[in-house]
């Protein structure tokens, strides 16, 4: 039996498999992929309606991404590459920094709506050169502030990122199927809203100053929730717990 010459079933795990076409690269494939995902999804993109973009037969893709799969693998890692993360700063607070690339990963997010949705499904897209070096940058910062397991404490900040974005970028994408700004949606909502909310006492009283100015709300959100969670780093780093 012939030995298998791709066990592990990921684009990093694999060597192109002929030389790139001026033409037709990879880069260029990855490039009007990303450029679809934005406007439509993950569920929207195939290889043939990538192809019709290209000018490409399905079969010309293959040549340079063997499946969807492996195509969003790429994807996924070329994004990453837009996230930046600070320099660790012999004697900062760790947490400025760590608070800045945890913001620089949301905005990627929100610019990118899928990408905190399929984070999980993207393969071994972890294995990829922009976010290994995501990775990397932020074990870093980890472990020059003194934590002892620094990939526990990056997937703790990851996670909130990563749930908070899946929950925006699922509201902005209801927003802009709307055709109306997110202050025009909300505004045609709040009425809803608050009739809803007036039977319950805990709930009525936020409802029209979190809808009044939505963007700065969930700004607002977002930073209470990172500082909760740096907070409970920060107990963890000092030998306590929470």
């Amino acid at each position: 039996m012939a030995a298998r010459t791709n066990p592990i079933p990921s684009v990093w795990a694999r060597e192109p498999r002929e030389p790139e076409q001026p033409a037709l690269s990879r880069a260029a494939i990855v490039r009007e992929a990303i450029v679809m995902l934005d406007a439509d999804g993950a569920e929207a993109l195939s290889m043939r309606k990538l192809g019709a973009r290209l000018n490409a037969g399905a079969t010309s893709l293959y040549r340079h991404v063997a499946t969807k799969d492996e195509l969003m693998e790429l994807a996924t890692d070329e994004v990453f590459g837009e996230i930046a993360v600070p320099a660790v700063r012999p004697g900062a607070d760790w947490r400025d920094p760590v608070g800045e690339a945890a913001a620089a990963f949301r905005d990627t997010a929100l610019r990118h709506p899928w990408l905190a949705s399929v984070l999980g499904q993207a393969g071994l897209a972890y294995l990829g050169p922009n976010l290994m070096a995501f990775s990397e940058q932020l074990a870093a910062l980890f472990d020059a502030a003194g934590f002892p397991e620094p990939s526990r404490a990056i997937e703790t900040v990851l996670f909130y990122v990563i749930g908070v974005g899946t929950t925006e970028a699922a509201w902005l994408t209801t927003v802009a199927r709307s055709g109306e700004s997110e202050q025009e949606f909300v505004a045609r909502l709040l009425p809803a809203a608050q009739q809803a909310h007036a039977d319950y006492d805990h709930l009525a009283g936020g409802v029209p100053q979190e809808l009044a100015d939505p963007a700065a709300a969930r700004e607002e959100k977002f930073r209470y929730g990172l500082e909760v969670v740096l907070d409970g780093l920060a107990v963890r780093l000092g030998g306590g717990r929470a």
